[in-house]
């Protein structure tokens, strides 16, 4: 289940749907900038890491990480891309 998926509330669906779109807008905005994708994509992993981090701690945060692997094995982040 993807983390937009898994909301509590109608709102929190609102919330990560809107802050989606502020993150899509800057990372176009950056790559217009001449931003290489990987740099912004190891930017945004930090920042969000970190986030999580001083939220809710180093363990409950590592343990979200130890789970990723598996989450992108599963397929939960791949975009399919339209082909023309």
């Amino acid at each position: 289940m993807t983390p937009i998926a898994a909301c509590r509330s109608p709102d929190e669906h609102e919330q990560k749907m809107a802050a989606l779109g502020y993150l899509n807008e800057a990372w176009a905005e950056a790559r217009l900038d001449g931003i290489d994708g990987d740099c912004m994509a190891q930017a945004c992993l930090f920042a969000a890491i970190s986030e999580f981090v001083s939220t809710y701690g180093e363990d409950a945060a590592a343990r979200f990480a130890e789970g990723l692997a598996n989450r992108i094995h599963n397929g939960e982040f791949s975009i399919d891309l339209a082909r023309q």
